[in-house]
This record gives structure tokens, sequence and C-alpha cells, in this order.
């Protein structure tokens, strides 16, 4: 690099040059005083100059001399112009006088390359387009990436010019990058486009399709839409099935609100099938395309068995036996104890003792009544085998304890864990009344698909708050940690506060369910099985669900979520029986997932534990959407397993909603650039190109400490040293 002008300079302080020009003087004098006294010898004379110059540079070196050369840049500094393509970039929401357009066309005139040329002359402009790293990359928006990698890549870098929207949904927060980029002193001109408020719009956010439907039953399907309209809408929806049948609802969309609703669909025969559910574009309506939503669904023939475990032949049990038997989709069993007849009842489904092990594996639900460990009734080894039943094969468990009270001794066995009450160990054969009581559902329970005894919410909770009433309810104090509560005593309470009478939980790969009085075969009078079948039925295929999502002669496989996104992660879960037709404890059981892509991935898994009851699993975590195809071998089974799981595509990039020009406002700040309107690009380009012109760069050499400089000093010091011996002074 060559220098543009080459100087030398002092840094004197008013001391030091005070202090020089008396050291000189000084020196001066001295010098014409010794050589007077030579008689003005000639040698003396070149002597004595020179001691005044040795001062000279003496007092020199108090002054600081240094060489100063400055140098102008040979390239030129770069501004970097950073413009956003995400998918949210689509949204239309930025008025030109009468005309509306999108966020992506009112950013064009910014990245033109004539608008910068009047920059060229001082500047290297760049213009790059940004998203995410992501594949597709339009579906995500990661700033910190893109200010970042400019950052690195441009080690010249003057200024960025941001335009964007400011949604970002990936990556780490922008305020890192800008961070730094203020330690660099690059400022960051943010060119917000979109409005900052939402449109008139109505988004579908979800459609919860279940994995699977059983033919021939009322499925009932959540969903959920946000509305942004300013007033009330009154639309009707629209659902769709692949094989031509359309179900319509009348819904009202809330204004500025959200409708949580469930449309229901009774599918006629067994199938793959996919559903759509549109809602109709309104007439404000901005963004329409947001109001659509599709999903598989597998339709089965059902067939799940249940067995009922009972010690008295009671009306609640008459008429659960009787409701299961008549359900085409469930194959039923019966253990009724008689404990002091010393036999077990018998007849068409009763079985004549507790099934073994590997028996008992093949009940999805199992229903325990007024049972316990007592004489003729349950052993501790049951108990335990019931309690593997739940954790290990996602096996059901319904509590319908009596007022004999049996289930009162069930507190010191595995039970214990499952049951989701607290025991009143006071009063262990319950609580009875000569007047009916009623149920009185939670806000979980208006809201569970197991409560639901008509098509919607409120026709429900009316339905239940009508029912026939009962006249025992179990000794239950509370409701445990980590459990629902569907409904209470609608008016006994405890310190506690309201008697649970309707709890779930979840434990291990099961479910589990109390209920708390005898009095459900009540629900008959006047409507026959009308609500005592559909409630048990939905009991049953509830807790049977995640068991059956796919299963084969020895294998069955089960995951959570049931409806996977992209990016969840997908844990698998597998029970795996041997050879006998026991449960595998230990063994190589192998996933083999492939993508829609045909990307395969291989998932281990690996035994749920010790005392684990031929359940094992693993993790997955999906990166592409739509249907993958799983093969679970295991070679100690000697068998295979084939299973679909589809996943659904997460869209991070949402159209239609607000510009976040808070994150363009907190970068342009931090970073000490300028909020800029993206409406008039001269004015952009005008506020570029008054920053400061690029700072001349110095280079100093400091002659004073310099080594040579002091050199020379000690040079001439002994010279005269010398030249004083020579002379005969001392």
């Amino acid at each position: 690099m060559t220098p543009t002008s080459s100087q030398l300079v002092f840094n004197p302080t008013p001391i030091a040059f005070g202090v020089g020009v008396a050291f000189v003087v000084a020196i001066a004098g001295l010098a014409f005083m010794a050589w007077r006294r030579s008689g003005y010898r000639k040698l003396m004379g070149w002597l004595e100059l020179l001691r005044v110059i040795i001062a000279i540079g003496i007092a020199l070196t108090l002054l600081q001399p240094e060489w100063l050369e400055t140098f102008k840049p040979e390239t030129k500094p770069v501004l970097a112009v950073l413009h956003d393509v995400s998918g949210s970039m689509s949204t239309k929401d930025v008025t030109r006088g009468t005309e509306v357009i999108s966020r992506e066309d009112a950013a064009k005139p910014l990245i033109e390359p004539k608008l910068w040329e009047p920059l060229k002359q001082r500047l290297d402009v760049v213009i790059e387009p940004f998203s995410s790293s992501q594949t597709p990359a339009a579906e995500g928006t990661d700033i910190h990436a893109a200010l970042a990698g400019v950052l690195e890549q441009q080690p010249n870098l003057k200024a960025v010019v941001l335009i964007s929207d400011g949604d970002w949904n990936t990556g780490v927060a922008p305020a890192q990058a800008a961070t730094r980029l203020r330690m660099r002193e690059v400022p960051v001109f943010a060119v917000p486009t979109g409005a900052e408020t939402r449109l008139p719009d109505v988004e579908l956010t979800s459609f919860d399709v279940p994995t699977f439907a059983v033919a021939g039953k009322p499925l009932r399907i959540p969903f959920t839409i946000d509305s942004s309209l300013p007033r009330d809408e009154v639309v009707m929806l629209e659902m769709k099935a692949s094989s031509g049948e359309i179900i319509t609802k009348e819904v009202t969309l809330p204004a500025m609100g959200r409708l949580q609703d469930a449309i229901a669909w009774k599918p006629d025969k067994p199938g793959e099938v996919k559903l759509t559910l549109t809602i109709p574009k309104t007439p404000n309506e901005r963004y329409p395309e947001n109001n659509s939503q599709e999903a598989p669904l597998s339709i089965r023939k059902e067939q799940l068995k249940v067995l009922v475990i009972e010690t008295f032949p009671r009306w609640e049990y008459r008429y659960l036996r009787n409701a299961l038997e008549r359900d085409p989709g469930v194959e039923v069993n019966c253990l009724l104890l008689h404990p002091g007849l010393g036999k077990a009842g018998a007849g068409r489904g009763y079985l004549k003792a507790f099934p073994k092990d590997d028996e008992l594996t093949k009940y999805d639900v199992v229903f325990l009544g007024d049972v316990g460990l007592e004489k003729s009734q349950l052993t501790s080894e049951h108990c335990t085998a019931l309690q593997k039943l739940v954790r290990d094969q996602a096996g059901g468990l319904v509590f319908m304890p009596g007022f004999h009270g049996y289930q009162s001794t069930l507190q010191d066995t595995p039970l214990a864990d499952l049951l989701p009450v607290v025991w009143d160990a006071a009063q262990p054969r319950g609580w009875g009344s000569s007047s009916p009581g009623k149920f009185s559902l939670t806000e979980a329970g208006t809201r569970s698909l197991l409560t639901k005894l008509e098509d919607s919410d409120e026709a429900s909770a009316r339905v239940w708050s009508t029912l026939p009433g009962f006249q025992w309810y179990a000794p239950a104090l509370r409701a445990k940690a980590g459990t629902e509560v569907l409904a209470t005593h609608g008016s006994e309470s405890n310190q506690y506060g309201r008697v649970p009478l309707i709890v779930t939980k979840t434990y291990g790969a099961g479910k589990i369910l109390f209920m708390g009085t005898d009095g459900a075969w009540r629900w008959r009078k006047g409507v026959e099985d009308k609500y005592h079948y559909r409630f048990w039925g939905q009991v049953v295929r509830w807790m049977a669900y995640q068991r059956n999502m796919s299963s084969g002669n020895s294998m069955r496989l089960f995951y959570s979520p049931d409806r996977p996104r992209t990016g969840d992660v997908l844990t698998l879960n597998a029970n795996v029986m041997s050879l006998t037709g026991e449960p595998l404890r230990d063994g190589a059981v192998i996933a083999q997932i492939a993508a829609p892509s045909g990307k395969v991935a291989s998932v281990r898994l690996l035994p749920a534990g010790k005392e684990a009851w031929g359940l094992f699993n693993g993790t997955f975590t999906p990166s592409e959407p739509g249907e993958h195809r799983v093969q679970l071998t295991c070679a100690e089974a000697g068998s295979t397993l084939e299973a679909k799981i589809s996943i659904q595509g997460v869209s991070r990039e949402k159209r239609g909603q607000p510009a976040r020009l808070d994150v363009l406002r907190e970068i342009a700040q931090f970073t000490k650039g300028q909020m800029l309107d993206a409406s008039d690009p001269a004015a952009v380009v005008a506020a570029i190109a008054g920053m400061p012109e690029p700072a001349i760069q110095e280079r100093r050499l400091p002659l004073w400490a310099h080594p040579a400089w002091a050199g020379l000093l000690i040079t001439l010091m002994g010279l005269f040293w010398v030249g004083r011996k020579a002379a005969g002074t001392f």
C-alpha cells in the first residue's frame, strides 16, 4: 500500500518544550565557555559543536518526533442489501394508493441495481436474498443467520440494509447478530414491509383427525379456527372425504376470537380415506389460502377384547356386560368370582379363572369391579399382571368400586399406584343416601370426548344435568396429582372440595378411568341404551385407541403423539411376543422408517426396563411431511410388522399475520442504524449516502522511541568522549 502523504510531526507538551529549550541553551552556553577557555582551538570548537548537537537530539527526543504516513483505502467498503424471500413475504397487506400489494412486491423497487447506482463510486453494493437454511427454505426465516453470514463474508462491511417483515421463526434471536455488528461499528438500516396489524382473516389452525376410525361408529373430529374479522360471521364448514362423502356444519366465527368445535361423521366401510376440511371465504377476508387442511384416516373393522372382573352380579355389572355384548366391535369375557360359593360364574363368554399372563395380554380393556385382595378373589400376582398390562402393553383399566368396599384392599398392591384417587380409609364401603345424587361436569369434562353424550358440548352438558341420579358413591377423598377430573358430585364435598366421581389418568403406556358410582345403569331410564351404551363404548375405544394403532400376530406398534408433525420427537412403542406366546423381555427390535423421499432411517427399540412386559421403545424425529412406512422386525419373535405413520407438515411461515416491526426496530436501534420507509426508495438511498466517508488510515513511526535513534545519540556521545580524550581534556 503506497502512502498518499508523509511528514515529520512532533507531539510536544509545554513542559517538555520548555525543558528542551532550556536544556539546549544551557548546553550551548557551557560549550561556548569551554571553547573560549581552550583559546578557541579548532578541534575544541568541533567537539563543543558536537556537544550542542547531542543536546539538541536529546531535546528533540522530549518532543516525541514521529514519522506520519496517511493512506486512502484501496478497496471500497461494502453495503449489503439483504431482502427477505420467505413465505410470509407473500402476504398482501401493503397499501399503495388504492392498490394492495404483497410484501415481496413492495420490496422489489429496493432490490433494483439501478437504485443503488449513485452509491457505487463510494461503495460496493451487494444485494442478497435470505430466508432459512432449512428445506424448503421459503418455510422459515432466520434473520440472525443472514446478518451473521454477511458479517463473516464481508470483512470490509460498511452498513447493512435489511428489508423484511421481521417475522423470524428459526435460528437464534437476531439480537445476537446485532451485538456483533455493533462491535464492528456496522449500522443496520431496517426497511420494514407489511402492516403492523393483522389482516381481516380466518385461519383453520388445527384439524385433529385421529390415526384410525371404526367402520359404523360415529367419529368426532375436533378443529380450531382463529378469526381476525371485525364482526361475527356465520359460515358453513365442509368436510369432504376422498370416498365422495360431504359433511357440512354451520358455525359462528367470533369476531377477533377463536372457535374450538368438532365435526361428526360416521364412516360406512373400511378403507383408507383423506379428509379435507374447508372454510368458505367470507366477504371481508383478505387471505383465504389458510382456510383448508387435509389429513389421512384409516377406517378399520374393529374387534376389541374386553375383560370384566366382578364379585357379585350387581345391576351395574349386568347392564355393562349386556351393553358390551351387543357391541359388534367388542368381544367380551367375564370373570364372575362369586366369593363364598367356591366357584366362578359360568356361561357363554365366562372364564373359569383369572387368565394367565400370555392370555391377559390379548385384552385391550379390563373392567375391575367390586373386587379386592380377599379369599376367592384376586391375588398379588394378579394385581402385578394387571399393572404390567397397563404399563407395558398399553392396556386400559377401569376401576368400578361397589358398596362392599373390596377395592379398599388393593391399597397394598401394585394397583395402588394406578388408582387415580386417594381412598378414604375411614369409610372403605363408601357413602349411600336416600336422595339420588347428580353428576357435575368439570370444564375438562365438558370438553372431553369421553363424556360426549350428544354432538355438541352444550347439548351434552344438558344431558348430564338431567341424567337419573345415583344413591351410592365411592369413598374418594380427592384426585391424585397428574390426573384429570371429568365429573364431581353435584352436592357433596369434603375438605378437598367436591367429591371426584369420574377421573382419568395415564400410567406407563396405558390409560386408567375411575367411575365412582354404581348407578350408570339407571341412565337407561326412558331412553334405553342411548346414553349408557354410548358412554361405555366411548370409554372402551378411548382406552384401546393407542394400543390398536398397528398390530399383527405377535407384534404391536403404537406411538405418541398420535398425530405427529415434522420436528416432533416421535416415541415408538412396540409390544413383542416371543415364539412361545409370552411377552418378550429382551431382543433386537428394529424399526426401518422410510420417508416419502425414499430416505430410510433405522431405529433400534430397547427394552423399557428390567421388568418390562414385552415393551420396547425408541425415538425418531421426522423432518419430512407425508406418509412414512415403518417395518418392525424382531428375530426373537420370528415375525415382522408393517405400518404407516402420517406426519403432518408444520408451516412456520404464517401468511396473513402482522409484520413484526418491533424486531426490526430493535436491530436498528442497537446497531445505531435507522428505521426507513419502504415506500420511498430514494430516501433509503439518501440515508445511506449521508453516512460519513471512510476514515483515512494513518501509520505512525515513533522516532523518539526507535532503537536507531537511541543508537545514534549513544554513538554521538561516544565520539564526543573519545574526542575529548584525544584533545587531552578530562
